[in-house]
């Protein structure tokens, strides 16, 4: 399975969240909802509360080295945007909550060794996870983002204001596939790594970079960029490039546990709880 990973280090990650939406995806332009919900739940009609007979506790794991996602803080306490999720969905549910981190690797297998009923770290729903667990519906999912330098001149990234500019994007990846389908006029300028990439806008030697968005906005907003650069154009998000999102994982099998951590989320967006959280957590959006 894939977890969402930020490239910026753990230490300008970790500042970051201490000093600190949806989209319908459209070709090359993108729009942004009004409200941050998953685009898959417009928020107007609420699934009834499943049967909760014999769920009085839920045990979350996750891991503990991506902040602001999950971490643990000045006072070692585990933290985090996920962290708090889960136990507002505990709070929702009015089950007992325990959120504990063990090893990444180890997420899923605790599911099937029946350790723990639930992984919520910022796990990617793919095909490759869905052989191996059962997800919620998604509660996340990361944008493309172009950024350019500042001092570059003000304007819309569209496929024909950005033709023959430079555009850096880590190769072999869907942003770079992304790229060549809908901004075919673009220079594109391949790097190993999208560190690489940033590093190359940052120099001005690209005019743009293109990439996931959270890793962009740390980068933004931590100490390597040299506060250099900004945002432009978007939000893009699109499966086929980008990814289904990130969702709760239960164990195979076990659909009626989805099914009432579903409704969880729901409940939570509903209650505003959620926009809360995630305002808490990311002051500067990736959106």
């Amino acid at each position: 399975m894939a977890h969402v990973r930020a490239s910026a280090g753990h230490a300008v990650l970790a500042a970051f969240a201490l000093a600190c939406a949806w989209l319908i995806p459209a070709v090359a332009h993108a729009q942004v909802r009004d409200s941050i919900v998953p685009d898959i739940w417009q928020g107007d009609v609420l699934r009834p509360k499943p049967d909760m007979r014999g769920v009085e506790k839920l045990r979350f794991v996750t891991d503990s080295d991506y902040p602001p996602f999950h971490y643990y803080d000045e006072v070692g306490a585990l933290t985090g945007f996920n962290v708090d999720l889960a136990r507002a969905i505990c709070e929702i549910l009015e089950v007992e909550c325990e959120v504990r981190d063990i090893d990444w690797r180890d997420l899923v297998p605790s599911l099937d060794r029946d350790e723990a009923d639930a992984a919520i770290a910022s796990i990617r729903i793919t095909a490759e996870a869905l052989e191996k667990a059962d997800f919620t519906s998604r509660y996340y999912t990361t944008p493309a983002r172009f950024v350019a330098r500042k001092d570059a001149p003000a304007g819309d990234v569209l496929p024909e204001t950005i033709k023959g500019k430079k555009v850096g994007v880590a190769k072999q990846t869907g942003h770079e596939a992304y790229l060549k389908k809908f901004f075919p006029g673009a220079a594109l300028a391949t790097f190993d790594t999208a560190d690489d990439a940033k590093k190359a806008l940052k120099e001005n030697a690209i005019d743009l970079v293109f990439g996931d968005g959270i890793g962009l906005t740390f980068w933004i907003n931590g100490t390597a960029s040299d506060g250099c650069c900004e945002f432009r154009g978007g939000p893009y998000l699109d499966a086929k490039y980008f990814g289904e999102g990130v969702g709760i994982a239960v164990k195979k099998g076990n659909r009626r546990l989805a099914e009432i951590l579903t409704y969880g989320l729901e409940q939570v967006h509903e209650s505003g709880r959620y926009e809360e959280l995630f305002l808490r957590y990311f002051p500067q959006s990736f959106f």
